[in-house]
């Protein structure tokens, strides 16, 4: 059965999301999560965790962060606090959190969420033997790829259906810096909005994103799976990701619900070309427009990528 996993920017989205038929709301706090939406405090995520819960749904909270020694060293009171209020799991990239798991035995189930080193079935057994309960796919693989990890893992294995995809990350706060260069104050600017092109295109349009772990530049384009989810549904592709993190709140519900809309229509075995063509041009009414769209990696052949 396909499981969706949204991101949440705020905990009345996360109602909604909820009333929808998301099946497991992903988010997170600043100091250890990567590239998040929004940064909940320990309240709000107890309360979005109590709320799913009482919904029969789930709560992933990003740990997926690159930590050095002072945030190894200040993240054990925030996992106790996520084993005490029985978050569902957390994704984790970094050995040392999974390592200081085990030593302080907490119970909290992880994914292993690498970013792009998540290329292979043997990683992802390696993983798996050593307590993972899913894991987190490289954006970068082809169908073929991802076809054939699928047939050799024994946990799941996630994939971004739709949103934007991660290049270049930076530890130094480039866009911080610059400003300071420059001398502006970047306080009025929309950080949604915020992107460089290259030279030679002018219409190309990498944002760039800032959190406490660093500067990050994404593709020109968001992934976009909705044309292919039936080859993902019949491949056991699964769960299928949804990041919202450049599309605002309202409008991100509403393209998660052309997600749900096809996986109960594979459920339902309704799915049709004419459904397809429906819920595409109903998703690229929401998608922002200054933002393109494709398939990624997805369709490339596998021997044509350098």
């Amino acid at each position: 059965m396909v499981k969706i996993i949204a991101t949440v920017h705020s905990v009345q989205q996360a109602e909604q999301l909820l009333h929808l038929g998301v099946d497991t709301l992903y988010l997170g706090e600043k100091n250890f999560g990567l590239r998040l939406p929004h940064s909940f405090s320990l309240c709000e995520i107890e309360h979005i965790t109590k709320m799913a819960h009482e919904n029969n749904k789930q709560v992933c909270v990003a740990v997926n962060g690159i930590m050095h020694n002072q945030e190894i060293e200040k993240i054990t009171p925030f996992l106790q606090f996520l084993e005490k209020i029985k978050v569902d799991a957390i994704t984790v990239g970094d050995p040392g959190v999974i390592h200081l798991l085990k030593k302080m035995n907490l119970h909290i189930p992880f994914i292993y969420d690498a970013q792009t080193l998540v290329t292979s079935a043997n990683q992802i057994n390696f993983w798996a033997k050593r307590g993972a309960v899913g894991t987190v796919l490289a954006r970068e693989l082809t169908y073929e790829e991802l076809r054939a990890i699928s047939k050799q893992v024994s946990i799941p294995t996630e994939i971004l259906v739709y949103g934007p995809t991660c290049i270049h990350h930076s530890k130094r706060p480039l866009l911080q810096n610059y400003f300071n260069y420059t001398q502006q104050d970047p306080s009025h600017l929309d950080k949604n909005h915020l992107f460089i092109s290259e030279a030679k295109k002018p219409e190309t349009h990498y944002a760039i994103f800032e959190d406490q772990h660093g500067t990050h530049i994404f593709a020109n384009n968001d992934i976009n799976l909705l044309p292919y989810v039936d080859q993902l549904y019949e491949a056991k592709i699964h769960p299928w990701k949804l990041d919202g993190l450049f599309v605002q709140e309202d409008t991100f519900v509403h393209i998660v619900e052309v997600f749900i809309e096809a996986k109960q229509a594979l459920q339902a075995n309704r799915w049709s070309d004419q459904l397809k063509e429906q819920l595409q041009q109903k998703l690229l009414t929401y998608h922002p427009s200054e933002r393109g769209l494709d398939a990624g990696f997805f369709t490339k052949d596998a021997n044509d990528i350098k």
